[in-house]
This record gives C-alpha cells, structure tokens and sequence, in this order.
C-alpha cells in the first residue's frame, strides 16, 4: 500500500479505515502482476464537492458529479475513489487490462473484493456511472445496520472531529 493511499485512508470515517486498509491489501495481494491500488479520493470537504459540481454547470469541462455539496458519500468520509498504479508509476482507469494475465481484469478482482465487504460500486449504478467509485452503504450500529444515504448522513450529529457519529 503506498504512502498517498495510507494518507487518504487515515482521512476517511474512523469507522471504516481498518477495513479500508484490510481491503486494499486483499486487492493488492490478488493482483499479482504490474498493477497496484491507489486511492485517488476519499473525504472530500463540502467546498470540493461545490466546486466539483460547478464543472460542465458554471466552469468549463465535462459534469463529474451530479451530486451536490453534502449529497455524495465521500463528504461523510464513507466512499473511496480508486487508479490502478501501473508499476508503481502510471494511474490507470483501465477496466480491462489483465495485468496479471489470470484471465479475469484487474479491476474487476478488486470491484469483487470491494463487494464481498459490502461496498457497492459505482459502475453499478444505472445512470451516472462512477467507475473509480465505491462507497460503504451500511454502517453497523448498536442498533443494527445504518443506511448511509446523504439524506440520512446529512441529519446525524458530528463528533468534534467532524465526522458522523452512528
């Protein structure tokens, strides 16, 4: 796991970093061949996601995000966007490359590993397809599973970090 990834996983939800980690190196050891994990966004402040949003609507480019400032997963510090790191040196968004040549694409051995933990996957989405995006959509409480939709995220208190306390 490289220092930019241990960096972002310390940012994201006290909650989910330990699994975070755990799933990064069950991708890693999976992925035998040229390509690595890299995550490439995690928490992000709700003055990122405006300023994401304001692409393709206020500045130029392509729209990244329909979602606007509290309404996406990585605000609450839940939702994880991720590169293959070629060799240690090149981010790939490649969905098909096998670098490891077992037959089955390398990102896909990681959306597989991302699901077994129950995060779900942007690609899956019916719409807006988000390829680089997972995010954790059940949170286990005292009181059984949270669903962690912003609507739900945006009504919960803060601890005096910050973040959601469930």
């Amino acid at each position: 796991m490289d220092k930019v990834t241990l960096e972002r996983i310390q940012k994201l939800h006290p909650l989910v970093r330990e699994e975070v980690k755990k799933i990064i190196k069950e991708c890693d050891e999976s992925l035998t061949g040229r390509a690595k994990i890299r995550i490439t966004q995690g928490l992000r402040s709700f003055e990122e996601q405006e300023k994401l949003y304001a692409i393709g609507r206020i500045t130029s480019g392509k729209k990244v995000t329909n979602a606007k400032s509290g309404q996406s997963i990585h605000n609450y510090g839940l939702a994880v966007d991720i590169c293959l790191m070629i060799d240690g040196k090149t981010a790939s968004w490649d969905t098909v490359k096998d670098w490891d040549n077992d037959k089955v694409s390398d990102w896909y051995e990681c959306v597989k590993i991302f699901a077994r933990h129950g995060w779900d996957w942007g690609g899956n989405w019916k719409t807006f397809k988000d390829l680089p995006h997972f995010e954790k959509k059940n949170i286990p409480t005292k009181k059984g599973l949270v669903k962690t939709t912003w609507r739900t995220l945006q009504k919960m208190p803060r601890d005096k970090q910050n973040y959601i306390v469930f």
